[in-house]
């Protein structure tokens, strides 16, 4: 039995994903996830032989879901299913670990070619880029400066930040406390050369360094620490 996770935000998508996979015969959707970090807890616990994830998800994106499921395991192929294409995204994928790439847009056919090509360690990308393109992506591994500088828990911090949550809740999620937090929004404002969240959360979805779809949260939206000098925002003037 070949088993499959499929983690999408989208409720319809996941059951109509389960819908053509276990049309195949042999095919077995073993788990399904809602957010990234889902995603990567439940890889880790079934470990699937194919995981088909959304680039867009909320607490932790698709590629840095990627990241995670391949350095847990190496031998479970990633194929990221998005409606976002381009060339500098494509980039981002492949250098993520994932060797599949499949637009929404395609057809279930797409899809089933897509995964039998992963279930033999082959690359699979539809639409305009060519399998020649991904295979050199894969080889030379790029990366962009600002995903090279960035460690993994300070990318997943970024992510939080982009989707306007406070240090206090992004502690209780990470399972850290709101000093650290702190600590790592710090160094994260310093490597990329930032001064204020709402810099860093338009530097994040200009560099891609969060899902391609989400839109700067107002500045309002934005709470922090007050009692941190550092991490103070401006009060809108009524």
């Amino acid at each position: 039995m070949i088993t499959i996770l499929i983690a999408d935000d989208h409720d319809a998508v996941r059951k109509g994903l389960r819908t053509i996979l276990e049309s195949h015969p042999g095919w077995q959707v073993c788990e399904e996830a809602s957010n990234g970090r889902d995603a990567v807890k439940l890889a880790i616990k079934s470990n699937p032989r194919i995981a088909i994830l959304d680039l867009e998800m909320p607490e932790l994106n698709g590629l840095e879901a990627t990241r995670q499921i391949k350095k847990e395991l190496p031998d479970t192929e990633v194929l990221i299913y998005t409606m976002y294409e381009t060339d500098e995204l494509i980039r981002k994928v492949v250098a993520s670990g994932a060797r599949g790439y499949v637009l929404k847009s395609d057809t279930g056919e797409d899809l089933i070619q897509g995964v039998e090509a992963l279930l033999h360690h082959k690359s699979f990308l539809t639409s305009t880029a060519s399998e020649s393109i991904l295979e050199s992506f894969m080889r030379s591994n790029k990366q962009t400066a600002s995903d090279s500088v960035l460690t993994q828990r300070e990318r997943e911090i970024v992510q939080l930040l982009a989707e306007a949550k406070a240090n206090k809740e992004i502690a209780a999620r990470l399972n850290i406390s709101v000093k650290t937090v702190e600590t790592h929004r710090a160094a994260i404002m310093r490597k990329l050369g930032v001064n204020s969240i709402v810099e860093l959360v338009h530097y994040a979805l200009r560099n891609n360094l969060v899902g391609p779809g989400l839109r700067p949260p107002k500045l309002e939206s934005m709470t922090t620490d007050d009692s941190n000098p550092e991490t103070r925002k401006p009060r809108p003037i009524t």
